[in-house]
């Protein structure tokens, strides 16, 4: 989710930024004044009422010790701007960070290992979950710490299961039961989708929960042109074929806040909008089951890192092991924005843990896995599978064919990466 992936013209392009493009204040570490306080310049991509959220966190710092003083400046395009400042020479002290991209951007020398402070501050990163802490490391090296995590689980409409007498589904079978049942049509036009499936990117997941991966176990080539690829890609068709929904269904629009779609996948960051909608009385349970009892979800998030060349290395440190190293002061951010703790403790904290709401994230993430930080995975699949994909679910190739184009072209793209 949020992943920015630069093509070389655009970082070319990016690299002639005019400095004074990257905004906000300077980036340097010295002094704020007489107090001796250090500046630090924070970075993130978030905008908006969630940019509001994370200065009330700098904020929270800055009240909270005497040393530092963290000002929180919104980037659009983080990582290019990222890029930019490191050419000139600039560059924030800390940023909030996608850690999908990390193995992207370590391989360009972007950030400073922290391997070193980790030690020295006898920081146990068992304390967070495991794929995030991964997720940040390349090549043995650590490049942050895990701040967020998030997954997708099934939303589901309340009152309409209450009316047709259904329970939330746990498997795939009863998914298709339930999602039939809830479908409305007047004629030939659909009015109720009973489950979304708009979202061929979650393949990942779905493969999973049918018992298959995306990659060979060496990670060298793609796995999904299988049995259990075509048993997702089956299962698809038949939720197709009960018409439970059609392609574009809602599009422009929140039909699940409207009562027009009665569950879908979807990650906590949706529940501030769908809380606001006053008439919707909704429910989230864990993913489905595969057909053999297979429990998968797909693990996203952001971290924080420290950039390459940054000028208060030391109260960045101080900042990021407040954050996401404290249980209170994760938890506190965690009811602010809606997110998820990546600090364990801090997400089985009854804020979450007895919340109709977070409940089944947390539970979740027990088996929730990130996505392979491969080079180049991130192009199979935007290049090579979800186009193929797509054209499955329009009706205009067979599961076999869109697997198989999408191998060929898939490991192409791998064999390309690792030249």
């Amino acid at each position: 989710m949020r992943t920015i992936r630069i093509a070389a013209a655009a970082l070319i392009a990016g690299l002639l930024v005019v400095l004074a493009a990257c905004g906000g204040p300077s980036t340097g570490g010295t002094a704020s004044g007489p107090s001796g306080i250090k500046d630090v310049t924070f970075w993130g991509g978030w905008s908006g009422e969630q940019a509001k959220q994370l200065k009330a966190q700098a904020d929270a710092f800055n009240q909270a010790q005497t040393d530092y003083k963290v000002t929180f400046v919104a980037q659009e395009e983080v990582e290019q701007k990222l890029l930019t400042g490191m050419a000139s020479g600039r560059v924030p002290d800390i940023v909030l960070w996608d850690r999908f991209n990390t193995s992207i951007y370590a391989g360009k020398n972007a950030f400073a290992a922290l391997d070193d402070r980790i030690a020295a501050d006898k920081i146990d990163l068992a304390r967070f979950y495991g794929p995030a802490v991964e997720e940040m490391t390349v090549d043995g090296k650590r490049y942050g710490l895990p701040l967020l995590v998030d997954n997708r689980s099934l939303f589901y409409n309340a009152e309409l299961l209450t009316e047709a007498g259904v329970e939330p589904p746990t498997n795939w079978a009863e998914l298709k039961q339930v999602a039939t049942t809830l479908t409305k049509r007047t004629g030939a036009k659909l009015t109720r989708s009973g489950f979304s499936l708009d979202d061929p990117g979650l393949f990942n997941m779905w493969i999973r929960q049918a018992g298959g991966s995306m990659l060979s176990e060496d990670q060298t080539t793609v796995a999904f042109n299988s049995p259990q690829g075509i048993e997702v890609l089956n299962f698809w068709k038949q939720l197709l074929d009960e018409k439970v929904y059609q392609l574009g269904f809602g599009a422009g629009s929140d039909g699940f806040a409207e009562g027009k779609i009665a569950m879908k996948y979807d990650g906590p960051w949706a529940l501030a909008d769908l809380d606001k909608v006053k008439t919707l009385k909704y429910g989230i349970a864990e993913p489905p089951a595969g057909p053999n009892g297979d429990q998968a979800a797909n693990m996203g998030g952001f971290g924080l890192i420290i950039p390459r060349g940054a000028k208060n290395p030391d109260g960045a440190w101080a900042f990021m092991k407040w954050w996401a190293t404290e249980k209170a002061n994760a938890v506190s951010f965690g009811r602010l924005s809606g997110w998820i703790p990546a600090l364990i403790e801090a997400a089985e904290d009854p804020y979450f843990t007895d919340s109709d709401k977070y409940a089944a994230f947390v539970a979740t993430m027990k088996y929730a896995q990130t996505r392979p930080t491969v080079k180049g995975y991130s192009d199979m699949e935007g290049k090579a599978l979800i186009p193929q994909l797509q054209r499955f679910m329009s009706g205009e190739i067979t599961a076999e064919a869109a697997l198989a184009e999408a191998e060929k072209r898939g490991n192409q793209i791998l064999a390309e990466q690792r030249k």
